[in-house]
């Protein structure tokens, strides 16, 4: 542990992210209390070993985590400063331009907040699902305010350390961004794409190979957590399907005229995917603002 690493903790939220985030701080040697609305939530992180349940002899902590839906942050964070549960506070939600623009309009104390987002994956209901290693090696984004003072700063580092990922700081407007590239809009077409097969036969489906199914995959998301996340980021997402639409209407019009440029037409447009898709297979996570910004449509 460094100078500012936390010692006590508090984590709102018993999801998957925020069970993964007790179980990394109490496997560090920090002592974690749990909070959620769902009182089964609490007994199982803690029968996983994430910590104690929240009690009101608490002391404040040294950090508090808000692991819960984009919707429900800034409420919470009002509601936890306004308590004294702790030094500093930071949030692990999918968006930040909104949430971090809220926390200042509703009166949060900035300076003890950084808005912060782990990319590892996501959130799933309960914390059955959660790892203490969900976080290693995984890039950990933080949005802080031009006011926040470094204290703040050194002791979320500190718990992104713990957590075992590598921290990058962005503005959160390029945040949103950037998340609406990589995970955002490609949910959403995958939903759209999994959604074809919905109530088909058994045999039918029988027929389909390990790609489609990889292609699917991240539809299986909850859909309500995930469409709070979206609506959240509504403008960058609907601009990454904007230009996903537009392809794919340029593909169709082209299978449509069935002139014989098509074959060549359709090449250029597969050879463009096949480029993108051999550039994710070798790209590093990036380190700096600079690198996450630049390359492709971001």
């Amino acid at each position: 542990m460094t100078a500012a690493s936390p010692h006590t903790s508090v984590v709102i939220g018993c999801g998957t992210t925020g069970t993964s985030v007790a179980l990394a701080l109490t496997r560090a040697g920090v002592e974690v209390a749990l909070i959620d609305e769902n009182p089964q939530a609490v007994s199982e992180a803690v029968a996983m070993g994430a910590g104690a349940a929240w009690t009101p002899r608490h002391p404040p902590a040294d950090l508090v985590v808000v692991a819960t839906p984009p919707s429900e942050v800034v409420d919470i964070l009002y509601s936890a400063q306004s308590r004294g549960l702790g030094h500093v506070y930071t949030d692990t939600a999918g968006t930040k331009d909104i949430v971090s623009a809220e926390a200042e309009l509703r009166g949060c104390d900035l300076k003890g907040y950084v808005p912060g987002h782990p990319l590892a994956g996501p959130e799933a209901p309960g914390p059955s699902t959660a790892d203490a290693d969900r976080f290693t090696g995984r890039p950990w984004v933080v949005c802080p305010y031009e006011t926040t003072p470094g204290r703040a700063l050194e002791t979320v580092a500190a718990l992104i350390e713990l957590c075992g990922a590598h921290r990058l700081k962005l503005a959160p407007h390029v945040h949103d961004r950037v998340v609406a590239e990589l995970s955002h809009g490609p949910h959403l077409v995958a939903a759209a794409l999994a959604a074809r097969f919905a109530d088909s036969s058994p045999t039918f489906l029988g027929l389909a190979g390990p790609e489609l199914r990889d292609t699917v995959r991240t539809a299986a998301g909850d859909p309500w957590v995930w469409s709070d996340v979206l609506a959240h980021n509504a403008g960058p997402v609907a601009d990454v399907l904007d230009r996903i639409a537009g392809q794919l209407a340029r593909a169709s019009a082209i299978l449509r005229d069935g002139d014989d440029l098509a074959p060549l037409e359709l090449a250029l447009a597969l050879e463009e995917g096949r480029r993108g898709q051999a550039d994710l297979g070798v790209a590093d996570h990036p380190g700096t603002t600079r690198d996450a910004c630049t390359g492709g449509r971001v």
